[in-house]
């Protein structure tokens, strides 16, 4: 996926805040959604559920290292609102892992990004609705710049597929992000070999 649809931190505006970054990708997901749906069957699915999917557990990495932490952190009456969403996230993985192994062209495929979507929305909805608040309400600009920076630094090492055999939070942090990061470290050297 091109900077352009992950963002980097380089072409993020400096003041840019945590909360702006959460609506744009929830934006951004909900338009991918539509995307995959209204494309042709075969490759042109294919390659509009992979941005999907990137984008997905990109966003719900950084939520899971980043956000959920700090709420929990800032509020402590905070946790159960926090586990819902984990949960959340969670079913959204196995959904998704589910999806990603389905024939594009089946209706199947279609009922079940149907179901993923009402639920990603619904997810998005409830972190709008209930932790987004939080952080506008107990961090200062500076404190929700710094957590922008992380988010989109999450962006930059989130692994490319869900692992729902493990959980949410312990996949993307026991295999998914070491495994990307090796994944660019390895790029990395191989740029310089060639």
């Amino acid at each position: 996926m091109s900077n352009q649809n992950t963002g980097t931190m380089s072409d993020q505006a400096a003041d840019e805040d945590v909360v702006a970054v959460l609506l744009d990708q929830h934006t951004r997901i909900k338009t991918r959604f539509a995307q995959v749906k209204r494309a042709a069957e075969g490759k042109d699915r294919n390659a509009a559920l992979r941005e999907l999917v990137h984008l997905l557990v990109v966003h719900e990495t950084a939520e899971q290292e980043v956000v959920h932490p700090a709420v929990k952190r800032l509020r402590k009456t905070s946790a159960p609102m926090v586990d819902e969403r984990l949960h959340e996230e969670s079913e959204a993985q196995r959904l998704l892992a589910q999806i990603e192994g389905m024939d594009t062209g089946t209706p199947l495929f279609l009922d079940s990004l149907e179901s993923l979507r009402k639920a990603v929305e619904a997810h998005a909805d409830a972190e709008e609705k209930d932790e987004l608040p939080v952080l506008r309400r107990a961090c200062t600009k500076e404190e929700l710049i710094k957590m922008a920076r992380a988010v989109r630094g999450a962006e930059l090492i989130a692994p490319t597929h869900p692992h729902p055999d493990l959980g949410a939070a312990a996949a993307n942090v026991l295999t998914g992000t070491p495994v990307a990061l090796a994944d660019r470290i390895r790029d990395a050297l191989r740029s310089h070999q060639s």
